[in-house]
């Protein structure tokens, strides 16, 4: 649900809004103990017999202790150089950042750090003596894709190799319906450059700007029942280990580490070819409707057996549920021949109305802007999710305004209802809106034959939580199933083969540059993301996503979290094959230290 890696200068980036209130500058310090002893000299050497003596004397201190503190005063007055660390730079010891650090950040901006070591080799040769070299040197290079991740999982201070420059499509099997592609390519450019031979992937993501082994990494996934995560469609890999150099992996060669390696985090090599089994290129028929919770309950069993893919979304503070299926175009019918009811202005006529009212309202409460008509631009012109991110910067933690906006969601989702017929690498994909925070769940539903209902009555609960808690939570709340993984690292990991998983995401957007409503926000969202956590969480055995899990900064609730890991996962496998491959730690960073500690100590 996220865009693109972010690499900037670093003190660009630090004029550029944050999600952190600005910091503010240190307390000046007490006066230097070189000054004190000084007075104290003074003090002793004089020896005032007298009361006007002792008068002179504090006068003399006085002037003395204003000096000192005009200093330090003046030191504060004058504004930083261009060049240095802003509000952090310490009293009389900051310095120019160097003109190689640069800033790397996640694509909402709620995770970056900054580093001088930022590689990007060309080919397999030089990504190995860089892997080599960093080993010897005990120097990081935390393998990082697009950077999509919400939570940041591939970025590392020390140093981080992206390999978007071997973005090459090796190999194409036609028969086998098979490719065998460099892992810096992204899916978009894959499926453009397999088409031709009529094949593509077998599942997406709801985006196509993820690198193929970023996206298979932390266990990404489509919609479909039938269909496992990304990473079960690997059936061989190249990783460049630290201490092994290359490794080939298959399900032939050292099964046991391949499967741990398809899941592995970035943590056990860099992954730098894989080989992925394909499918028929094949028309899709995308078929939205509006339907209810209740109605769902009564078919939801045949929904998820019947269609290839489907996903449902939900509105919160409504009974609104959208349903969005796909399935192959009838060789025999063709595509269904179905007029809409509404048009695209017709759709969007509520929202328009309900932002130019909230435009209004706002503007005379003197909260956002005093800008007149004339400055405003065409909102004729904005997509739904454009729109809605302007409403939602209006008044983005009024539980009022978000369901007043939901309620406008709902009613453009009625007057879209119908068909839509296109490629499968088209018609897939999913405008999420713009920066978001994120927290995604993953646990088991059943079977493709008998599903336990536990998905729909997640919701259900779900949706009571925000109701009673009065949580303004903005629409959707996604619902997306797939089949079982063989990766034990993968969310939906499990031995059984009929095994199915619910995925559902929870999301705040993050509308506004402005540094202190980013934060409210944000305070807000851990707030909805706890309830869901102490209230769901282990009743459904649900784990977040890989790329969406938050370490916490508590000792004990970071304790809690690695016991549950290492409950669910195969943790002690996966580190013995760390400390193997990464002897030195070199992959590893923030995250997997405190999620995997190699030690006992937190």
């Amino acid at each position: 649900m996220f865009r693109s890696l972010s690499l900037k200068r670093s003190f660009k980036t630090h004029l550029k809004t944050l999600i952190h209130c600005p910091q503010q500058p240190p307390p000046p310090p007490p006066p230097s103990p070189v000054l004190f002893s000084s007075i104290r000299a003074f003090s002793t050497a004089s020896s005032p017999p007298s009361s006007s003596s002792d008068s002179e004397l504090r006068k003399y201190l006085g002037y003395t202790a204003l000096l000192a503190f005009c200093g330090v005063a003046t030191y504060y007055s004058f504004p930083f150089p261009e060049n240095a660390k802003h509000k952090k730079a310490q009293l009389f010891r900051y310095s120019p950042l160097p003109e190689d650090l640069h800033t790397v950040s996640n694509w909402s901006g709620t995770h970056e750090v900054q580093t001088r070591h930022f590689h990007q080799p060309e080919n397999l040769k030089q990504l190995e003596e860089l892997v080599k070299e960093s080993n010897e040197k005990r120097v990081k290079l935390r393998p990082v894709g697009s950077g999509l991740s919400p939570n940041g999982i591939g970025l590392a201070r020390g140093g981080m190799v992206n390999l978007a420059l071997m973005d090459k499509v090796l190999e194409v099997d036609k028969e086998k319906k098979r490719v065998r592609v460099q892992a810096g390519i992204r899916v978009q450019q894959l499926v453009d450059e397999i088409k031709d031979y009529g094949i593509t992937l077998q599942n997406f993501a709801s985006i196509r700007e993820q690198q193929i082994g970023g996206i298979l990494q932390v266990g990404a996934h489509g919609t479909g029942a039938k269909l496992p995560p990304i990473d079960e469609q690997i059936i061989s890999m190249k990783l460049v280990t630290p201490a092994k150099g290359t490794i080939e992996l298959s399900k032939e060669k050292d099964p046991e580490l391949f499967y741990l390696a398809r899941c592995g985090l970035g943590g056990l090599g860099v992954v730098a070819e894989v080989t992925i089994q394909c499918v028929e290129r094949q028309e899709l028929v995308e078929h939205t409707t509006v339907s209810n919770l209740k109605d769902l309950k009564k078919n939801h069993k045949k929904m998820l057996s019947e269609n290839k893919h489907v996903k449902y979304l939900y509105i919160p503070y409504s009974d609104t549920v959208v349903v969005v299926t796909c399935n192959p175009v009838s060789k025999w019918r063709g595509p269904p021949k179905f007029k809409p009811k509404h048009t695209t202005d017709e759709a969007m006529q509520d929202i328009r109305e309900l932002y130019k009212e909230s435009l209004k309202k706002y503007r005379a409460r003197d909260i956002k802007t005093k800008s007149s008509d004339s400055d405003e631009p065409n909102i004729n012109e904005f997509s739904f999710t454009e729109l809605r991110d302007k409403l939602l910067s209006l008044d983005p933690l009024n539980k009022d305004h978000v369901m007043k906006v939901n309620h406008a969601e709902a009613e453009f989702w009625r007057k879209s209802e119908g068909y839509r017929v296109g490629w499968s690498d088209d018609i897939l994909g999913f405008d999420c809106g713009g920066q978001q925070w994120v927290s995604e769940t993953c646990f088991p539903a059943g079977t493709l034959s008998k599903p336990s209902m536990k998905d729909l009555e997640y919701i259900e609960e779900l949706k009571k939580l925000i109701e009673t808690n009065e949580l303004p939570a903005p629409a959707p709340i996604e619902q997306r199933w797939t089949a079982r993984s063989q990766s034990p690292m993968s969310p939906a990991s499990s031995s059984a083969e009929d095994d199915i998983f619910s995925w559902v995401g929870i999301i705040m957007y993050l509308p506004t540059m402005d540094a202190r409503q980013r934060k409210e926000i944000t305070e807000e969202f851990f707030h909805y993301r706890h309830l869901t956590q102490s209230q769901l969480w282990d009743k459904y055995s649900a784990y977040e996503h890989w790329a969406k899990i938050e370490v916490p900064k508590d000792k004990e609730e970071l304790e809690a979290l690695q016991a549950r890991l290492k409950a669910r996962f195969p943790v002690d496998a996966y580190n013995k094959a760390r400390r193997e491959l990464d002897p030195n730690r070199i992959l590893s960073n923030n995250i997997l230290e405190k999620l995997f500690p190699l030690s006992d100590t937190v």
